[in-house]
């Protein structure tokens, strides 16, 4: 996956990327791929294609939970194995498996998006309205998207893991969102996420960390 830049994301990143609101903050960040291999893509593409070859082989029919329907298709199998590439690009620390994976992306439509988006990033939208001039947030982030993935021909997916194994939980976090936008006649992804950190959280999970070089010293006085 090769990573894309473009001058209206970065502005948008450099508004969301810490927008401290008080007793909370916003962190938001727009990241766009072509889906062209590159590096470990093809080596990391044919294993997410064998792990999920591997489960149909093993999968029920009768398994209402899963997901063979969507597997069976190999161009939804390519199409999720590049969405599971854009998750290793967005946290490359992450191991993502593409069967689990699946179970947790929903797709959705941008009216969809849109309600999610002025529900939970509506003091956001209103900080920008006071520093911009030229429309709301909304409109920028949709004029954003639309120039990099064309968003009229797009497939919108959301990514909600088990809150226990979900890699974009922060310390503090009250809540987070991860939005894949796939064109597939261009081959690009276009990745969204936004969370919201409490602050007072975050201020008592540092007061309750030692001090650096306090725990050299507690050692410094304990006999080895």
């Amino acid at each position: 996956m090769k990573f894309l830049e473009y001058t209206n994301l970065d502005r948008l990143n450099v508004f969301m990327g810490h927008l401290n609101l008080g007793e909370r903050t916003i962190k938001g960040c727009l990241e766009a791929y072509s889906c062209k291999h590159a590096g470990t893509d093809k080596r990391l593409s044919l294993s997410l294609e064998n792990e999920m070859l591997d489960y149909l082989g093993k999968s029920s029919d009768t398994d209402s939970s899963s997901p063979v329907d969507l597997l069976l298709s190999r161009s939804s199998r390519k199409a999720l194995i590049y969405l599971v590439l854009t998750l290793y690009q967005m946290y490359p620390d992450y191991d993502f498996s593409a069967v689990k994976a699946h179970q947790f992306f929903s797709e959705e439509s941008w009216d969809t998006f849109t309600q999610i988006f002025n529900n939970y990033m509506f003091e956001a939208s209103k900080e920008w309205t006071e520093r911009n001039e030229d429309g709301s947030l909304l409109e920028a982030i949709y004029e954003a998207l639309d120039e990099v993935v064309k968003l009229a021909e797009c497939e919108i997916y959301v990514y909600n893991p088990n809150p226990n194994a979900d890699p974009f939980v922060e310390e503090g976090a009250i809540w987070s969102f991860c939005f894949l936008f796939y064109n597939r006649k261009l081959k690009r992804v276009a990745g969204f996420r936004f969370c919201c950190i409490s602050n007072l959280a975050s201020d008592a999970f540092l007061a309750d960390s030692p001090p650096f070089g306090e725990d050299e010293e507690i050692f410094d006085d304990m006999d080895m």
